[in-house]
């Protein structure tokens, strides 16, 4: 165990990068100890750096947890994969996390052999090793560490928490000393606005999984906090297609319905405050290739 002595304090950034569906935004949750990050079967659904922030100790924790690392093939493809290794430059660590259940998957292999000109402190995390034998999880281990100089390796499952708190506290002995950068209270940097249209996304997706490709987008267009303690929110999913809009909005608009019903509970939840969501549905076909649209997301758009 990580001696956690009171002392000066700490703070610093760790990345969370690794392949699509390793399991980062269900980590970063656990890490947190709260929902910061949404979570969905479905491939890239975390676009953007979505910060966590954490105490362990007199320590800060600034968690990033970065879009997929995958082979880009379009342009919202290629944003978010500059956006995940742009965040390993800025770090003061680098958790790289792989599915053992899959053992070294191309993609995996592609970021370790890029990991070699990282220069933070790397280590390596296996996720979900209640689901692979120790012979194979061992010989994943040796592997993995061959093609990269980790500092440690932690293993671990995000979804049951086993081996969460030993990572957490290793990380806070490699943060530099320093001042903390946010409130002790404060659990991420993301706006309210951002973070609901967030939810609603992930409830879009859990609901519509295969019929919804993940272009699909949800902006906050209206919040505005009523005399009664409450808030009003107007949200806006953007489709590229007036099929997806067809699908999106269900028979007699149930679907639409479901899906609010579940994001407005959520959001509730996270702001503490009763909710009232207003969601429409708006075809813009393109917007993938808008400019103002990444700005929005936080990504920097791709010239070619």
């Amino acid at each position: 165990m990580v001696d956690q002595t009171p002392g000066p304090p700490r703070c610093g950034f760790v990345a969370l990068i690794g392949a699509p569906n390793v399991g980062k935004s269900t980590l970063i949750n656990a890490l947190v100890g709260a929902k910061v990050s949404i979570v969905t079967p479905k491939v890239q659904t975390t676009r953007t750096t979505v910060r966590g922030v954490a105490i362990e100790g007199p320590t800060q924790l600034i968690f990033v947890d970065t879009p997929g690392i995958f082979a880009p093939r379009r342009r919202l493809d290629r944003a978010m994969v500059g956006s995940a290794w742009s965040s390993t430059q800025e770090a003061d660590v680098v958790a790289l996390l792989i599915d053992s259940r899959k053992g070294i998957t191309e993609d995996d292999d592609k970021i370790l052999h890029m990991l070699k000109d990282v220069r933070p402190a790397k280590a390596l995390v296996l996720n979900k090793i209640d689901l692979i034998d120790k012979p194979a999880l061992l010989a994943l281990t040796k592997s993995a560490n061959e093609r990269a100089d980790f500092a440690a390796t932690f293993m671990i499952s995000a979804l049951s928490g086993d081996g969460i708190a030993d990572l957490k506290a290793w990380l806070a002995t490699q943060v530099p000393p320093g001042p903390w950068l946010y409130p002790q209270d404060q659990i991420s940097d993301a706006p309210s606005r951002q973070l609901a249209a967030e939810i609603t996304r992930e409830k879009l997706y859990l609901r519509l999984h295969q019929e919804l490709p993940y272009q699909s987008t949800v902006e906050t267009d209206a919040w505005k906090e009523l005399n009664d303690g409450s808030v009003r929110i107007e949200q806006t999913v953007y489709v590229e297609r007036e099929s997806q809009r067809k699908i999106v909005l269900g028979k007699g608009g149930q679907t639409i319905k479901a899906i609010g019903a579940a994001a407005r509970a959520e959001i509730a939840a996270a702001i503490e405050q009763p909710v009232h969501l207003f969601l429409h549905v708006k075809v813009r076909e393109g917007w993938d290739d808008d400019p103002q649209r990444y700005s929005a997301m936080g990504l920097e758009f791709p010239k070619e």
